[in-house]
């Protein structure tokens, strides 16, 4: 009977095999007779297989299939073939298609690129495309991510570019999805070149708001996330899982607290958790807005945590200064059957930095070789120069440096340098500042540091002597800002803005904080300004430095039980530091800054970072 219904055969197998019934369909297949099993129960059966993610089930089918295969069934083999990660089996197809004169089809050389590309031979899938007749969007869309996956970034954007330049087949959401892992540290030109793609497409799934939302979240352009969010709230469609952790950690680079808090009402409100991704992207944005008991508890909420889950929680508490309990976690972690890995020993090692847990530190640090056979990396290394010169062992720290098995790169001479200026080591920061005017010649922070040593020292001269460097260079000095959130939006300040519409109102309070400050016998620490100006000038210049400014901002509009969290994109300075401790006590307010270093939590004129940054 079911000889005699082969179109009927063929709809029973590919619904059994839409139900997940592999089984039922492959007893099925089996049961047609021989001379009625033409190729398309064949291309079905592999089709099914593939999809179901049993390429070497679909592989084994092929080698069997009688009569051969044709150009629908190619395009799934090669995916088997890719799935499979196996190149021998595909340069076999290959072959096969050039014999049958199949390599020209579109389907079958854009499986060929794909194949190639997963393979590992992105050279050879370039060839593919480059002889391809014709080309659509799936073609380069193959390309870029082949060259993307072997981190040939380069040449995944200059793809990207040229299918721009051509004004041939639109691009699609799969596009910026391909690009993607090439955009994680872009050049402006080349996220102007994904926005312009997302911008050109007519019509804008999840999958495009996502991957534009991740570039963005991926460079720092934090503001620019946010805003594109906003744009897919109002105007595209829902928000997804995949969205809202490309999105949270935006909300933690600008301290974006309320619109965070927001997304953790969406993701609550949608029954999106468990979703392990989702979660330790939450825990962070809570982290960076300084709320580290709400990243506990979502922490603690986890059914299932992985090492990112552990070394995030780690890492926040590291970052907040609280070494001891970040300690008890990496226990913790060790305890749960969590193998620590070398990231995991980075942010360990950093908080045990930040709390000045020296003795600690080296023994972690032993233990990351000794116990774990984990190979110490350069970040590993920055971190016990940066806790040795925490605890003033400025030699040590030097020492540590020159035995190092690989070649200290800036991170290492500036975490010296800058145990040096607190130290007031001149000898060796002068050692460490010729290491770095070497690697990184237009890094100016580096030669802010050595200024400030000098200036400590009172040695005038140098500081006007690195000033002309900078200036014959054409050097600039990285102007600071401070982001704060207020309502749905954030606000930024630079240094001196007089932009803002609340500015006449943020000077007046600065004045009046400033004159309060006086009557408890502040003075303004003008060697943290710079050297060049008299010092009355020096001071009026401190006055204006953009955490000021974005402090005042914060007690006009808000109650004295908001906490006024600051976000900013340099190392606070002295002066700053000691305006906020003394503002905290003025305005009984709590003080969270986040500078590029760590968290400053400041309550009652006492700082958690113990006046050591």
């Amino acid at each position: 009977g079911g000889g005699e219904q082969p179109a009927l055969l063929v709809k029973l197998i590919r619904a059994y095999a839409a139900c997940g019934d592999l089984c039922r369909a492959r007893l099925l297949f089996d049961s047609v007779p021989g001379p009625l099993k033409n190729t398309v129960f064949f291309n079905v059966m592999i089709r099914s297989y593939v999809s179901h993610r049993r390429p070497r089930d679909a592989l084994r089918l092929l080698s069997s299939m009688s009569p051969g295969p044709d150009h629908y069934t190619y395009p799934c083999a090669l995916k088997a073939c890719s799935d499979a990660a196996d190149l021998p089996a595909g340069r076999q197809l290959h072959a096969a298609v050039a014999r049958l004169g199949l390599d020209a089809n579109l389907f079958v050389a854009n499986a060929l690129i794909t194949m190639y590309a997963r393979c590992g031979r992105s050279d050879r899938a370039f060839q593919v495309f480059a002889e391809m007749p014709r080309r659509d969007v799936v073609s380069w869309n193959a390309i870029i991510a082949g060259f993307a996956r072997e981190r040939r970034f380069d040449r995944s954007i200059a793809a990207c570019r040229e299918m721009a330049a051509l004004r041939g087949p639109a691009p699609d959401a799969g596009t910026l999805a391909s690009v993607l892992p090439a955009m994680a540290d872009a050049a402006p030109a080349d996220i102007g070149l994904a926005r312009h793609l997302f911008d050109e497409m007519p019509a804008k799934g999840p999958i495009a708001w996502n991957a534009m939302i991740a570039i963005y979240s991926n460079n720092s352009m934090a503001k620019e996330a946010v805003g594109l969010f906003a744009r897919m709230e109002a105007a595209g469609p829902e928000p997804d899982a995949l969205t809202l952790a490309s999105v949270l950690p935006a909300c933690g680079q600008l301290s974006a607290f309320g619109l965070g808090k927001r997304i953790h009402e969406i993701i609550k409100r949608k029954g999106m958790r468990p979703n392990m991704v989702l979660e330790n992207a939450l825990m962070d944005m809570y982290a960076n807005c300084g709320c580290l008991a709400d990243a506990r508890d979502v922490f603690d909420g986890m059914r299932v945590r992985d090492v990112v889950s552990w070394t995030s929680i780690i890492s926040a508490y590291g970052t907040h200064g609280r070494g001891k309990e970040a300690i008890a976690l990496f226990e913790k972690m060790r305890e749960s059957g969590v193998e620590p890995d070398s990231i995991a020993f980075v942010s360990l090692l950093a908080a045990c930095s930040h709390a000045g847990l020296l003795e600690e530190g080296r023994r972690y640090f032993r233990s990351m070789t000794n116990k774990y056979r984990i190979v110490p990396r350069i970040e590993h290394y920055a971190c016990m120069v940066d806790l040795l010169g925490r605890a003033g062992c400025i030699e040590e720290a030097y020492a540590f440096i020159t035995k190092m098995p690989i070649r200290p790169n800036d991170r290492v001479w500036g975490a010296l340098l800058g145990a040096c200026r607190v130290h007031s080591n001149m000898e060796i920061g002068l050692l460490a500042a010729d290491e770095l005017f070497r690697l990184v010649p237009e890094q100016s922070g580096y030669y802010v540091l050595l200024s400030n040593i000098y200036a400590r020292a009172g040695r005038w001269e140098e500081v006007t002597s690195v000033r002309s460097v900078m200036a014959d260079k054409g050097i600039k000095k990285v102007p600071g800002c401070s982001n704060v959130e207020l309502g749905s939006k954030v606000h930024t300040f630079h240094v001196g803005d007089q932009s803002h519409p609340q500015s006449k109102m943020i000077y007046r309070k600065l004045d009046v904080l400033l004159g309060r400050m006086k009557e408890l016998g502040y003075v303004a620490a003008t060697e943290s300004a710079l050297h060049d100006v008299e010092e009355e000038d020096k001071e009026s210049h401190l006055t204006v430095h953009s955490e000021k400014l974005a402090i005042a901002f914060v007690l006009i509009n808000t109650g004295r039980e908001t906490p006024v969290r600051i976000t900013m994109n340099l190392r606070i300075c002295g002066d700053c530091h000691h305006f906020a401790k003394l503002v905290s006590t003025i305005a009984e307010r709590e003080i969270i800054i986040k500078d590029t270093n760590r968290f400053h939590h400041i309550e009652n004129g006492v700082c958690s970072c113990r006046d050591y940054w």
